[in-house]
């Protein structure tokens, strides 16, 4: 195998309060008792950085990989804007009871007051339990005063936009909207590569240590738009065979592919890595420049950097159903940058 070819890691399970037991069998691991909440697919966040499990490079962990070669992991576009950091994170997440209500900061709020960047994120939707909803955005106007005295009291959720969801629904959510995961919900979550959460209310109950959870009630109120959006879930086509644009925001663009037969990616004119989700079926994924071949199980997660972003995906079980995400540096049109802005705003 080359020295640049398509990664793979070993697991990143993290145990949270409202974990449940879908991780380990949808990724193909042995069953935990703890509950297993979040499966860190591709981070490098110091915090908790994925290892690799492949190739040359297995055993290092991946902000090491990424600091030897930035340019033909990330692409020179991407290494250049991040300094030479991965400005993503992914996830798979498995709500067997409710999250906390929550937001993200910004990037100038994050840098400002962490140093460190913001949060905007997306969520699709794997598998839902019938009945199953999560909460997104503002559903009525409230003020400042409102939202505290609505968290003192434990009524915040009275006017919070509730949405029932079902497989292949998505939401995008730009740092400063409130939302929750609620329970019976398994899915996928890309993000900027960000550990900042702001927890607003957390329904009263003891943590894993039997401790409240910490509230962030002020950096919250400074975080949060109160701006209510006539729709907040994302419409998107989705045809067979062939990659679905599903979130192009200003900071990653997502694609969905659900397919029955080898299916060619040429991502090189994006000049970025792409991350591989792979939700729903195993595949192969050939690297056409060198030959280099992988096995993504369901469940599992990839990242092929940019140097090698022509390739086939090639499903073994008959379909397959590939998220990939990754950094738009192409398409600098005006109506793109609208659109950005319009996602970035909103």
């Amino acid at each position: 195998m080359n020295r640049i070819y398509p990664i793979l890691f070993q697991p990143n399970l993290h145990t949270v309060v409202w974990g449940g037991d879908r991780l380990c069998p949808y990724k193909g691991l042995p069953s935990r008792q703890e509950p297993i909440g979040e499966s860190w697919e591709v981070s490098a966040v110091p915090s908790s950085t994925n290892i690799i499990s492949n190739g040359p490079l297995a055993g290092k962990d991946l902000i090491s990989a990424i600091s030897e070669d930035p340019v033909k992991i990330l692409g020179k576009s991407v290494a250049e804007k991040y300094d030479n950091k991965l400005p993503l994170l992914v996830k798979f997440i498995d709500a067997k009871r409710d999250l906390s209500i929550q937001v993200h900061p910004n990037d100038e709020m994050a840098q400002r007051v962490h140093g460190k960047s913001g949060k905007s994120e997306m969520w699709y939707i794997i598998d839902a339990e019938p009945g199953s909803f999560l909460y997104a955005g503002f559903k009525t106007t409230i003020s400042e005063y409102e939202y505290k005295k609505r968290i003192a009291d434990g009524t915040i959720t009275d006017v919070l936009a509730r949405h029932e969801v079902k497989s292949g629904d998505v939401f995008y959510l730009p740092a400063g909207r409130v939302h929750a995961i609620c329970s019976g919900i398994l899915l996928a979550e890309v993000q900027q590569s960000s550990d900042l959460t702001y927890r607003i209310f957390d329904y009263n109950r003891p943590g894993l240590d039997g401790k409240p959870r910490e509230l962030h009630t002020e950096l919250a109120a400074q975080a949060l738009d109160f701006h209510v959006e006539s729709e907040y879930r994302t419409i998107y086509k989705e045809d067979g065979n062939r990659a679905n644009l599903v979130i192009d925001s200003p900071y990653f663009s997502v694609r969905v592919t659900d397919m029955t037969s080898t299916f060619h990616r040429n991502l090189t004119k994006y000049d970025s890595f792409i991350i591989s989700m792979c939700i729903k079926g195993d595949c192969k994924i050939v690297v056409r420049s060198t030959g280099d071949e992988i096995i993504l199980h369901e469940g599992n997660s990839c990242l092929i950097p940019a140097a090698i972003a022509d390739y086939d995906v090639v499903p073994l079980t008959g379909a397959s159903k590939i998220l990939d995400a990754f950094i738009d540096n192409k398409n600098r049109s005006l109506p793109h940058r609208i659109t950005r802005f319009l996602h970035l705003s909103n």
